[in-house]
């Protein structure tokens, strides 16, 4: 059983609370070392320190990956995996760039209803793995490959459009409004980790037969958790469909990938039980920082992912290392 913080001397509470947020801490560790190596690498390379162009276009890559992250990071705290998240943001690009026309009005509309497409393959992934007791990797990989399907048959080659008012609305390049879109996040994971639900997916994360044992309804929550993910991949799509002003049916391929680099890098614990939805949002933005410098240090693009993922193995390994010995400190 956990200690109760608040009895704790107050040096122990202080480490209980390290111990707890050990992910996140070292997310935002990472993170500051990505952004110190960026602004070291882009002033090296463009003798100026970037602008409010390089902010918003950082931003404005990254919100994707960002909705992706968390997404994921819902299942992954139940100890699962959803590897159909590529599969999902390409449905709801395809969907998006077939759909929204050209008022704001309309987009809006079949944004809402990309949304609940989203949460429908979520629901199907949870059945599944929930009712079905099948393996999260087996179930999503399988369904992966279908979305992808049905994704080429709404858009068989790149095209459609989006709405300019759409794309300003979500992603303006001019300024990083985006940003608004990831505190309304952070806010929404807030107020769901102090939810019923919130707290029955920690448990489930942490032993899963105590928290039956407990009255936690395991089947439910564990469908929730998909459902909120198909969303959180849908919303990806959208985002990523306004940014590129069009539709491709394949562009969202690397999300199933990248999703779960972020949720490893920003904390969350493939073990189940313990992250957040921050640690998440921090693990994109690294990932796309890696990116920027990858780029900006002219590394062939066929290399780029030998980097990301030597990058990534040294994260979690020193990680790992870190938060072992602040736990047997403690």
């Amino acid at each position: 059983m956990q200690p109760d913080a608040a009895a704790l001397p107050r040096g122990s509470r202080l480490g209980h609370a390290i111990g707890q947020n050990i992910g996140l801490i070292l997310a935002g560790a990472i993170l500051a070392l990505a952004v110190a190596g960026f602004l070291l690498v882009y002033s090296i390379e463009q003798h100026r320190l970037p602008g409010n162009f390089e902010l918003t276009s950082t931003v404005n890559n990254a919100i994707p990956l960002v909705f992706a992250a968390v997404g994921q990071s819902f299942v992954v705290l139940t100890r699962g995996i959803d590897l159909s998240v590529g599969g999902v943001v390409d449905l709801a690009n395809a969907l998006a760039a077939v759909t929204m026309g050209k008022s704001l009005g309309g987009a809006l509309l079949w944004s809402a209803v990309i949304l609940a497409v989203g949460a429908a393959c979520g629901l199907v992934n949870g059945l599944l793995v929930a009712f079905g007791r099948l393996q999260p990797i087996v179930v999503t990989l399988a369904t992966l490959s279908i979305y992808q399907g049905l994704a080429i048959r709404v858009l068989p080659a790149p095209g459609g459009a989006i709405p300019p008012a759409y794309t300003n609305l979500l992603v303006n390049p001019n300024a990083p409004w985006a940003l608004v879109y990831i505190g309304l996040l952070v806010l929404a994971w807030a107020g769901f980790r102090r939810s019923r639900t919130g707290v029955d997916l920690y448990a489930i994360g942490n032993d899963e037969a105590s928290a039956r044992a407990l009255g936690v309804n395991v089947l439910r929550t564990k469908i929730i958790a998909y459902m909120l993910d198909g969303a959180l991949a849908a919303a990806a799509g959208l985002f990523l469909a306004a940014s590129a002003t069009a539709g491709d049916a394949t562009t969202g391929n690397s999300y199933t990938l990248t999703s779960i680099v972020a949720v490893v890098l920003g904390g969350v614990s493939l073990f189940g039980g313990r992250g957040s939805a921050a640690g998440a949002i921090a693990g994109a933005f690294i990932t796309t920082l890696i990116v920027n410098i990858l780029f900006f240090s002219h590394v062939n693009p066929l290399y780029q992912s030998f980097y990301e993922g030597v990058f990534l193995i040294v994260a979690v390994v020193l990680g790992g290392a870190i938060g072992g010995a602040i736990r047997r400190r403690r």
